[in-house]
């Protein structure tokens, strides 16, 4: 069967999205600024992107029989996330559907092991790291041996906002938690680094190769989830085009299509790689405001070929702070009440410790944008204390 083929004529170009949480939902927001129709896979009609994209599929990421018939009405399939299963994905490929990023591409940020073993023979930095099933793996004691602290332990795949990875106290426990996520797959165990401080690059690749760079950013988090983005981020001329260089090198290594992220952790002063993403990431969300083109608009100008917007900023500030839940749902209408303050509300119901929303603030003085952007997420309700 050759799905293509079953694609109906369209003016604007139609991209399906698997996935349909708060990154579809932005997604399916600057669609109409770049002319594109997006369809999302969702689970249920309460999902936030079925609000704002042109149509919705219903079904599981997983489904086979659902991403078929997302394909079938659509020029491109792009994600909102990682948790997709690669074999389905080239099945589609093979069949002529166009999938960006590819599922060879994917493959490095759904399976982190796959990641370290291509990026260290690539010789990108990342922490020393071993890939291990369970503690008797005879890989294992000699690694921890060479360590001077207890190492992070991580899910090869499924992992994400912190979980999957785990901070085992002493020798016992990481024995222990090694067996508990080795029942589920590979397991990465990678020594743990004493961090000056974390920051973002983001870029949008095309697919002949041209990329438009966005401001490297400073990112914090807590418990596992990203608090804060600023931008400018609180770097060297030198580590700021280091991160340029490294963000170029894996794009091309990769063969990156659309919005690729890299967390970045600083460590004496050099860049390792912690994570990436492909596809739009939060420690881009300021941009919607910030740049000219934001990160959701590149996205989608990317996937569907067409050449990439401006991704210089507008202004010489912004931070962004992530909205979780707290003890008590917060007011929506009390953080949009305020002047200066982007609130992005992500159409979910409160919970606490849940991602609601986000909010930016952007301008010319540092310190007032900063006051703003945590005045917005405090009234909002955020548990996420400022920092």
């Amino acid at each position: 069967m050759q799905v293509v083929s079953e694609k109906h004529e369209h003016k604007n170009p139609r991209v399906g999205i698997v996935g349909a949480g708060q990154l579809a939902m932005m997604m399916g927001e600057a669609a109409p600024s770049v002319d594109v129709a997006t369809i999302v896979l969702a689970t249920s009609p309460q999902e936030p992107a079925v609000a704002t994209c042109d149509h919705a599929v219903f079904g599981e990421a997983k489904d086979f029989e659902a991403l078929v018939e997302l394909a079938r009405d659509c020029d491109v399939v792009t994600f909102d996330h990682e948790l997709v299963d690669l074999d389905q994905l080239k099945t589609l490929e093979d069949r002529g559907v166009v999938v960006r990023p590819s599922s060879s591409a994917l493959r490095f940020a759904v399976d982190k092991s796959h990641q370290r073993q291509r990026f260290l023979e690539a010789g990108l930095p990342v922490p020393r790291f071993v890939v291990v099933h369970s503690s008797a793996d005879a890989a294992l004691a000699p690694f921890l041996a060479t360590l001077e602290t207890p190492p992070v332990l991580k899910a090869s795949r499924g992992g994400y906002d912190g979980r999957g990875v785990l901070f085992p106290r002493d020798h016992d426990e990481t024995l222990a938690l090694v067996d508990q996520l080795g029942a589920a797959g590979p397991v990465l165990v990678e020594e743990r680094l004493t961090l000056q401080s974390e920051v973002a690059q983001v870029l949008a690749r095309a697919p002949d190769g041209s990329v438009a760079l966005y401001p490297l950013v400073t990112t914090t988090q807590s418990r596992g989830m990203c608090v804060e983005v600023v931008f400018p981020a609180h770097v060297t001329v030198q580590q700021a085009t280091r991160a340029r260089e490294l963000a170029e090198q894996i794009s091309s290594l990769i063969d990156a299509v659309g919005i690729l992220a890299i967390e970045f952790f600083v460590v004496e002063g050099e860049l390792v790689v912690n994570e990436i993403a492909l596809r739009p990431h939060n420690s881009g969300h300021w941009t919607i405001e910030g740049t000219r083109t934001s990160q959701f608009a590149n996205h989608l100008l990317a996937v569907s070929g067409r050449p990439l917007g401006d991704a210089s900023p507008l202004y010489e500030h912004a931070v962004m702070v992530n909205v979780v839940g707290g003890d008590e749902p917060g007011s929506l209408e009390r953080a949009r009440a305020l002047s200066d303050v982007a609130v992005h509300d992500y159409r979910k119901a409160w919970r606490p410790n849940r991602k609601l929303g986000h909010v930016t603030s952007v301008g010319d003085d540092a310190r007032a944008v900063h006051v703003r952007a945590w005045e917005g997420a405090r009234a909002y309700g955020t548990s996420t204390e400022e920092v």
